[in-house]
């Protein structure tokens, strides 16, 4: 079991560290008084969480020294694709957040952390989920690379997590409530490439949240279920203790767009599932808790891929969003009043959804009736009436989906029992010698020094006077665990001095608990390879038939297949690399670790000229650009690259085939017992459902088709066809 994990600036990070989402300062503060050990947030520029409020280069400082007075550590996410015209303003950026002692960044783009842990190695840096390392491979090539923490993909298994922390140092940093991705490591194309919102640039329209059909080859609609891409919410609170056991370094909380309730809550439940395995060898769950922050927020729970769950386990189906808690079902409707029999409390203020078979009504309760007299507030078994501005008929099930109490509460418990920092204190007063009060967080002391103690000539001072005047902390952060008064008899110190003495020692702590990240500015340098020019072709097929003929046509044929002839393609996700990997087409990062000479899918989000020289240093031979590049940012890419290295790249650019814009651990064919199956939008567009290996791919419904000369003349190098749906 898992004692100490680190020594940081500001002390010693008992246990796993608890990692809060903080999206405003207000959530923030929330996190932080809930009891979390770490926040992530995100600024103004490069989150993935571009329609989250965010934080103000002022309010980041300003959350910075707030954490680390809490002995909180601080995380800022940066982690969206970098286009090549905004590394100037990216590299500013970090340096501000690093110069102000952030405590670490989080990053998705390959070719910004290696200019960034070149430009400023002092700075700590951790793999965003989307930079999709599932595997060991994947781990220990960051590892070696200087990634101090890689947060996992969500679909890693607790087996898989185990075995990549026994055989790697890296921290592993694993995802335990919250939303789920539907697509592997958050890697999803479908927003970009369908409504121009790239969720790689932190915009996604949760595409994967909308209404559509499954229907099989002739048409027909087979699935009962609205919405069978969206997902439950992850709830991973009983493997707490396994992920312990491991050795996991951080659980991560999901949440950044969320409200202060569900976050004070979500991080309180959690806190105190943690501290109760360390305590008694087993995860309490406070189930009270987690019954009010169902009512705060939930698509209904799944133990998600940390475990063997069903395969259909993951879906909703149902509703994309709060899907609330059940309090009751409508007994009558008259005059636009509903009678409803309540099963839980209910009180004025609240929000409710009356979910009938073909209606779903939104409800604010601003008044209700018991016994025909207005009331405030309502209790299980009680009989309310209420307005309602639609028909609702008998049986429909109510539901809370905002719970004023649930509110109060949190703001109470914010206000009224705040978070402190445990000190211990000693005072001494001895005659002719200068009184002094020294104060210990158990890790940093301080000493602060007053006048010289006289003689007591009228009434001397006690040690409860002195004791009294120490203790008023106010509203500082800091609780006295012990305090001595060693002080001699007989004395004389004006209170004044003693209350001087108190805040002189409460300043010098703050100074020291407010630490100061290392700062180093270093040089970008990397070493890259002279390709040359040329106009080749290639295709990706998915069969061992008429290779030969794809070999007359094109200069190079990859294949899902292995077929001499053909270049073998290694699927995205790869749990594990058996062989050495020579001269194959990867889609995954961690194929580097076991091999050279490789060439690399659109997977890799290739999308500035930084990307390329990283992967090229690395050994990629060929690279496939992103299928979110336009032809300016293409033109650049390659200007940019040939400008700073006076090199040229070698790069392949997919022009035809249906682009594969989502991989799912879901097997969506196997829950519905059928190979040869379509999704189908609200306009009537379809989509290939496609099943390799265990894994479902979903390929665009209309056909990538930006053929032209052009781009050889711009610098690409080769064109590709896809065949392989």
């Amino acid at each position: 079991m898992i004692k100490y994990l680190r020594i940081n600036g500001c002390g010693v990070m008992k246990k796993i560290e608890l990692l809060a989402p903080a999206g405003n300062m207000d959530c923030l503060k929330a996190a932080v008084m809930a009891g979390c050990d770490a926040v992530y947030l995100g600024g103004n520029h490069f989150g993935a969480r571009a329609f989250s409020k965010n934080f103000t280069d002022t309010e980041i400082v300003e959350a910075i020294n707030y954490c680390h007075l809490y002995g909180v550590r601080v995380y800022v996410t940066v982690n969206t694709l970098i286009y090549d015209d905004e590394v100037e303003e990216f590299l500013k950026y970090i340096e501000f957040i690093h110069k102000n002692n952030v405590d670490a960044i989080i990053i998705q783009d390959l070719g910004m952390f290696d200019l960034v842990r070149k430009t400023f190695p002092k700075l700590e840096i951790h793999a965003s989920t989307q930079m999709h390392i599932h595997n060991l491979e994947g781990a220990k090539l960051m590892e070696e690379l200087g990634m101090q923490r890689v947060v996992l993909a969500r679909e890693t298994s607790i087996k898989q997590i185990e075995e990549i922390k026994k055989n790697s140092n890296v921290e592993l940093e694993i995802f335990i409530h919250g939303a789920l991705c539907i697509s592997y490591s958050g890697q999803c194309l479908m927003s970009s490439l369908i409504g121009g919102r790239s969720g790689n640039r932190g915009t996604c329209a949760g595409s994967c949240r909308l209404k559509y059909d499954i229907v099989s080859v002739d048409g027909k609609k087979i699935n009962s279920k609205e919405y069978p891409l969206s997902t439950k919410d992850l709830n991973g609170i009983e493997s707490i203790g396994k992920l312990i056991d491991i050795e996991v370094s951080s659980l991560k909380i999901e949440g950044r767009m969320k409200s202060i309730e569900y976050v004070y809550m979500v991080v309180s439940l959690y806190r105190e599932a943690i501290d109760s395995y360390y305590e008694m060898g087993k995860v309490v769950i406070n189930e009270e808790k987690l019954r009010k922050l169902r009512k705060i927020f939930n698509r209904e729970y799944t133990k998600g891929y940390l475990n063997d769950v069903k395969n259909n386990d993951i879906i909703n189906g149902y509703r994309p969003n709060h899907m609330g808690v059940n309090i009751g079902r409508v007994v009558s409707y008259k005059n636009g009043m509903a009678e409803i029999k309540l099963t839980d409390d209910l009180v004025i203020g609240s929000g409710l959804r009356v979910i009938g078979k073909d209606k779903d009504v939104g409800v604010l309760v601003n008044e209700f009736y018991i016994n025909n007299k207005l009331v405030k507030e309502g209790h299980a078994g009680d009989t309310i009436k209420i307005k309602v501005n639609d028909i609702v008929n008998f049986g429909d099930m109510v539901v809370v989906t905002s719970d004023k109490m649930v509110s109060d509460e949190v703001d109470k418990l914010i206000k009224d029992s705040p978070r402190k920092v445990m000190i211990t204190g000693i005072f001494e007063g001895v005659i002719g010698k200068e009184i002094s009060l020294e104060i210990s967080d158990g890790i940093n002391t301080v000493r602060a020094q007053g006048n010289v103690c006289e003689i007591a000539r009228n009434k001397p001072v006690t040690d409860n006077d002195i004791k009294e005047k120490l203790n008023k902390l106010g509203d500082s952060i800091y609780q006295y665990s012990k305090l001595d008064v060693k002080m001699d008899k007989n004395i004389f110190i004006p209170l004044k001095e003693i209350n001087e003495l108190r805040r002189e020692a409460i300043e010098l702590l703050n100074q020291k608990r407010q630490y100061k990240t290392d700062f180093e500015k270093g040089i970008y340098e990397i070493t890259v390879w002279d390709y040359p020019r040329e106009r080749k072709t290639s295709c990706l097929v998915d069969t061992k038939d008429g290779i030969d003929k794809y070999k007359q046509e094109y200069d190079m044929v990859y294949n899902y297949q292995v077929c001499d002839g053909s270049i073998l393609k290694i699927p995205r996700v790869t749990y594990k690399y058996n062989n050495q990997l020579d001269g194959v087409l990867v889609g995954d990062i961690g194929a580097f670790y076991k091999g050279r000479e490789l060439d690399t899918d659109f997977s890799l989000n290739v999308v500035n000229s930084y990307t390329v020289a990283f992967l090229h240093s690395l050994g990629a031979r060929k690279i496939t650009l992103s299928y979110e590049l336009n032809d300016i940012q293409i033109k650049k890419l390659i200007d940019s690259y040939e400008k700073r290295y006076k090199k040229h790249p070698n790069l392949e650019l997919i022009v035809k085939g249906y682009e594969e814009v989502m991989i799912m651990k879901y097997n969506i064919c196997e829950d519905y017992k059928n190979d040869n199956i379509y999704l189908r939008d609200r306009f009537g567009n379809l989509y290939r459902i496609k099943t390799r290996s265990g894994l479902t791919y979903i390929y665009n419904y209309k056909m990538r088709d930006i053929y032209k000369e052009d781009y050889y003349e711009w610098g690409i190098n080769s064109l590709r066809v896809n065949m392989d749906n």
